[in-house]
C-alpha cells in the first residue's frame, strides 16, 4: 500500500480549505454590512406572521424599514397598539394612539336573499367562478362565496356562512390578505368602534336591485334623512358612511327599509347623568340633536331613555364628567 498516494491529496485538500478560511475569514471582515443592532431588537419583538400586512414582504423587511425610518412603529396590523409601544421603547420615540381596523365584507346576500343566475360546478375559487359571467349570483357586486379569502387568510379569521364570507372581528389582524384576492373588491379595512355598516356595493337603481337581492340599497335615501350629523354620503345609487362623522346613533340603521344598513343594537348604549357632579348649565342639552335631555338652568338634567340613541355628544361635551354611557 502507497502511503504517499493517501498522504498528498490529505494535506493537499488540508491545505487548501486552511487557504480558503482564511481568505473567507479575510472577506468576511473587508466587506461586511454592518447592521443597526437595533434592527434586530424590533425584529425580536414582531410577531413573525409573515403577512405582509405592513407592506412590507415580512417581518425581517419591516424591521429594517422601521430602524431606517421608512416605517411606521405602527405599521405591524398584527401586534397593534402594544407593538407599537414596544417598538417605541427601542426606536426612543412615541407610539400615537391608533385604533384598531378589522375587515368586513360589504355584502349581505346570502343564499336566503340574493338570487341565482345558474347552478356554479366548477373550481371551488371566486376568481375562476367570476370569469363565468361574473359569477352564479344575479347581483355581479355580491360575494361569489366560494373562500377565496377563507384559503388566503393565514389567522383563520375569515368564513363563508350560508354563501357570503364573513369576518371573525377578534382574530382579524387587518393584514389585508383577503382584501388582495376578493375579486369583487367588496371586503374593506374599517375601525372597530365603528358599529354601523352599509352591507351592499350595488350600483345599480333601486328597482334592478330588488329584481337581484332582497336586502341590497335602493338608493331612497331614508339613512341620509335620518342622520343628525351628516355621516351618511350618496355615490352612485349607493350610501357610504363617513366614519369621521359616524358617532354610532345607529338610526340610519333603525329607518333602512331593507336593512342594507347593520347596527348591533345590543350595543347601543345610553348616556346616564350623575346628580351629584350634574352644575345645571345646559351645555348637554344644547348639543343633544335627539331631544334627549331635560332640565333647567341651574337644575339638575335628566336623560330620557326612550329618546336616546347613544350618540355620546352630551359625555364628549359635559364640563364636569357627569355623563356616563352605559
Amino acid at each position: 500500500m502507497n502511503i504517499n498516494g493517501i498522504l498528498w491529496p490529505v494535506l493537499t485538500l488540508g491545505g487548501l480549505a486552511i487557504l480558503f478560511g482564511i481568505i473567507l475569514a479575510y472577506a468576511s471582515k473587508k466587506f461586511a454590512v454592518e447592521v443597526n443592532p437595533k434592527t434586530a431588537e424590533v425584529r425580536d419583538a414582531l410577531p413573525s406572521a409573515n403577512c405582509g400586512g405592513c407592506g412590507f414582504a415580512g417581518c425581517d423587511a419591516f424591521a429594517e424599514a422601521v430602524v431606517s425610518g421608512k416605517a411606521a412603529i405602527t405599521g405591524c396590523p398584527v401586534g397593534g397598539a402594544p407593538l407599537a409601544v414596544k417598538l417605541g421603547e427601542i426606536m426612543g420615540v412615541t407610539a400615537d394612539a391608533t385604533e384598531k381596523h378589522v375587515a368586513r365584507v360589504i355584502c349581505c346576500g346570502d343564499s336566503n336573499n340574493a338570487k341565482e343566475k345558474y347552478e356554479y360546478q366548477g373550481i371551488t375559487d371566486c376568481k375562476a367562478a367570476e370569469a363565468l359571467a361574473g359569477g352564479s349570483k344575479s347581483c355581479r357586486y355580491g360575494c361569489t362565496g366560494l373562500g377565496t379569502c377563507v384559503k388566503a387568510c393565514p389567522f383563520d379569521a375569515i368564513h363563508v356562512i350560508n354563501g357570503v364570507a364573513v369576518v371573525d372581528e377578534e382574530k382579524c389582524t387587518a393584514c389585508k390578505k383577503c382584501i388582495a384576492v376578493c375579486p369583487k373588491n367588496i371586503i374593506e379595512l374599517v375601525p372597530t368602534s365603528k358599529e354601523v355598516r352599509v352591507l351592499c356595493k350595488n350600483q345599480e337603481k333601486g328597482k334592478d336591485v330588488m329584481q337581484s337581492c332582497k336586502v341590497g340599497c335602493i338608493a331612497c335615501q331614508k339613512c341620509v334623512k335620518a342622520c343628525k350629523f351628516d355621516a351618511i354620503v350618496f355615490e352612485n345609487n349607493l350610501a357610504r358612511i363617513d366614519y369621521s362623522k359616524c358617532v354610532n346613533c345607529m338610526m340610519c340603521a333603525e329607518a333602512c327599509p331593507t336593512k342594507t344598513i347593520y347596527a348591533n343594537f345590543n350595543n347601543r348604549k345610553k348616556a346616564f347623568v350623575h346628580d351629584d357632579k350634574c352644575i345645571g348649565c345646559t351645555i348637554c342639552s344644547k348639543h343633544c340633536n335627539f331631544e334627549a335631555i331635560e332640565g333647567e338652568l341651574k337644575g339638575k338634567h335628566k336623560v330620557l331613555e326612550d329618546k336616546c340613541v347613544g350618540c355620546s355628544k352630551c359625555y364628549e361635551k359635559c364640563p364636569k364628567d357627569a355623563i356616563e354611557m352605559r
